[in-house]
């Protein structure tokens, strides 16, 4: 005759950990039932080989979307179980619905991932924290449950029976619960003698006591459906495992929980003094004192609330008020390095892996990257052959939709250098997982990956020349020729000049990075030049009858395109081919600087253009030395013949970018100031929310310089002169007589 004991907790509740490693071990039993996907049942022995935090993962192969995790920290009354079952030699099966049917349905799939597997429909904590008349359920669950030497489970299943009354669950919670009870009945059916069943408090009155007819429970599992799932032990983080990261089934304060579960001898005491530690690390001054004088505290703050022990509140405003002295800042270091936590888990080579995860791992151990649960600032100079080594795998991962390194702005000058931030997070395995049919390697898997994206038909032509950056980034030679044909046949295609104004500076900064990765990449630069050609024939057709937001949104392109036209030569190069071309001619043969600025000259001349073109154009030109009439130009768009509207658009063409130019330019500076002043009030009321637009993209110091400048022009007459000051001779002759006899002057 088999003995069932029930033992109900809460997921990830210390004081339940510590408890039922205790009763497991009075109680010897001979098979231990425990929450979760039957399928991992073969991955139980790994266990003990594992860092928590770890989680099941389970997924269908070939559908990312239906994937699910079960997580596990060391205070997880399950992961306890699973320990002790394995030391003891005691069988250990998962009891839970199969990952199977819980895969079968994307929004099951999608409610187990966020739930973790308990989708309850009320709240038993709350009922019974309500009926003890406490406000707060986490705070009494913890006063009742988590502080107690003991859990009494016994009393935990009468509590749960009553809170059930009239909540019988359906669905999908019956069916789990339906599921139980068949791998209850298929333990007892083998002959253990005593079997222990580890899970979470709700589901206890649904597996004691008399059990229903097993045809019952058969009908109610019948036609579900199922897919093929497989399963495998990930790595997780506390900061993943904390409700706030988006796990539903998580806690806010695993480093707390993590805590109290590893020092259950004084955690106050000792909490307090590992906080001081942390802010002393950050210099601030913290004594043996302030921990004293904490932890007496925080005792006080317990014993007003009626709190067996203090809790994180307790023990965090006792922090706050005197570690930290008030300082939320300090207070806000303690919340993220002790409460959260960074404790990032760890899987054994043992554990199962696709190719392209094992590949990973022996690339991070050799280029020394350690996957970390915090942010990790990492600068490459990719002189280095260690540094450039790792650009490219980080770079492939990109390329895999592996997110560990996201790429920041370099610091320093010069293009061999990058900035990453590296963030390891459990999807990435999941990720992983799903390219795994790309290659067994991750240069192999980017290579093919690239390769399919290049052949997809809904490809757009800014997402080729991305993608050949990223080739190039990521050291795909492999590849890249493919995706090179792929872009010049829709580059050849493409007749929107503004898809090909928005690729080419992908394309031009791939040529650059080719230079300086010594990454070869031949036909290239034949595609730039063929694209920068389309472009310069385009382009006039499409300035032609633009209105302000399309004139707005090509503006942006030709700055662009302007910026990147400047990459593609060094000037020695470019000066033999301006010379071959005639000076800068857009004929066949001149540079890629020259047929451009060509271009833009041929535009700047024509009547037709919206004011914001012309204006952008006249300063582009005149910046690059190609005007010497700029003056002229915005005289004729400040004039009276045109409107006051277009003439502002005209000034904001001209002076996007910086102001500087009318600091040092006392003519411009003065043809603006007199076409401003000269407005009647209803026109400047017109114009004043573009030249207001304009004149806030000045930096502050440039803002102040023009208005210094003005202000001298309206003593002086002269804009771009300086204000002489008025002196009064009368009250300056003693000065000046003083310091004619200093000098030795006035005897003369």
């Amino acid at each position: 005759m088999s003995t069932v004991s029930v033992l109900g907790v809460r997921h990830h509740g210390p004081g339940s950990a510590r408890a039922l490693r205790r009763e497991l071990e009075r109680l010897r039993p001979d098979a231990i039932l425990v929450e979760g996907p039957p399928e991992a049942d073969a991955l139980v022995p790994l266990a003990p080989d594992l860092e928590p935090p770890v989680a099941l993962l389970a997924h269908v192969p070939g559908a990312p979307a239906k994937a699910a995790f079960w997580p596990f920290a060391e205070f997880s009354p399950e992961w306890q179980a699973i320990l002790y079952g394995v030391a003891a030699g005691v069988p250990v099966r998962f009891c839970d619905l199969a990952a199977a049917h819980s895969l079968a349905d994307e929004a099951e799939g999608e409610e187990e991932a966020e739930a973790g597997g308990d989708g309850l429909r009320t709240d038993p904590i709350g009922a019974l924290a309500a009926a003890a008349g406490h406000d707060d359920p986490e705070r009494w669950w913890e006063d009742v449950v988590e502080h107690r030497g003991d859990t009494p489970f016994e009393a935990i299943a009468e509590a749960m029976a009553a809170v059930r009354e009239g909540h019988e669950p359906t669905g999908r919670e019956a069916r789990r619960e339906a599921y139980m009870r068949r791998t209850l009945r298929a333990a007892i059916k083998e002959g253990f003698g005593t079997i222990a069943v580890v899970c979470g408090a709700w589901h206890v009155p649904a597996l004691t006591g008399p059990l229903p007819p097993a045809s019952a429970d058969n009908a109610l599992l019948r036609g579900m459906p199922r897919v093929k799932a497989e399963l495998t032990w990930v790595p997780w983080t506390y900061g993943r495992l904390a409700s706030w990261s988006g796990y539903g089934a998580g806690i806010t304060s695993p480093g707390w929980y993590h805590h109290l579960f590893a020092a259950p001898d004084r955690p106050v005491e000792r909490w307090l003094t590992e906080a001081a530690a942390v802010l002393r690390e950050e210099g601030l001054p913290v004594s043996s004192a302030h921990v004293i004088e904490s932890v007496r505290l925080a005792a006080t703050l317990a014993g007003l609330r009626g709190r067996p022990l203090a809790g994180l509140g307790e023990v965090t405003e006792a922090a706050r008020a005197v570690l930290c002295e008030g300082d939320d800042l300090a207070v806000e270091l303690i919340q993220r390095r002790m409460v959260v936590g960074d404790r990032l888990g760890h899987v054994t080579d043992g554990t199962p892996m696709v190719p392209l995860q094992r590949d990973l791992r022996e690339q991070r151990r050799r280029l020394k990257l350690r996957p970390e649960a915090l942010d990790r600032e990492l600068d490459l100079d990719l002189r280095k052959p260690l540094d450039l080594e790792r650009s490219h795998l980080l770079h492939r991962l990109r390329m895999l939709e592996v997110g560990w390194g996201t790429p920041g702005q370099a610091r320093g000058k010069g293009t061999f250098r990058e900035s990453w931030t590296l963030q390891w997070r459990p999807e990435h395995d999941l990720a992983l997982i799903e390219h795994a049919a790309l290659g067994t390697t991750v240069a192999a898997a980017a290579a093919q990956r690239a390769r399919d994206l290049a052949g997809a038909a809904s490809a757009a032509l800014a997402d080729l020349t991305a993608l050949v950056e990223l080739c190039l980034l990521a050291d795909l030679p492999k590849a890249l020729p493919g995706v090179l044909a792929a872009l010049s046949a829709k580059a050849a295609l493409d007749t929107d000049v503004t898809h090909l104004m928005a690729a080419l500076p992908a394309m031009v900064r791939a040529h650059r990075y080719g230079d300086v990765r010594g990454t070869s990449a031949e036909g290239l630069a034949v595609i730039v030049r063929s694209m920068l050609d389309r472009i310069c024939v385009g382009l006039p057709v499409a300035v032609t009858a633009l209105d302000d937001d399309a004139a707005a949104g090509l503006l942006k392109h030709v700055d662009a395109v302007h910026a990147a036209v400047a990459l593609l030569a060094e000037p020695a190069a470019e000066a033999a081919d301006d010379a071959a071309g005639d000076g800068g001619a857009a004929g066949e043969g001149a540079s890629p600087r020259g047929r451009w600025l060509g271009t833009l000259r041929g535009i700047a001349d024509r009547p037709d253009l919206h004011g914001l073109i012309e204006g952008r154009l006249t300063r582009l030109l005149l910046d690059c030395g190609e005007l010497d009439d700029a003056g002229d130009r915005m005289s004729r768009a400040m004039s009276r013949g045109q409107t006051p509207v277009r003439a502002a658009a005209w000034v904001e063409g001209f002076l996007s970018g910086g102001g500087l130019l009318l600091v040092h330019d006392p003519r411009l500076l003065g043809l603006v100031d007199a076409w401003l002043t000269a407005l009647p009030a209803d026109q400047f009321t017109d114009v004043l929310p573009l030249l207001r637009r304009t004149f806030g993209g000045f930096a502050a110091p440039e803002r102040r310089a023009v208005g210094e400048r003005v202000s001298a022009a309206g003593r002086t007459g002269d804009p771009g002169g300086a204000a002489e000051p008025d002196v009064d001779e009368r009250r300056a002759a003693g000065a000046v007589a003083t310091v004619l006899a200093i000098t030795g002057r006035d005897r003369g």
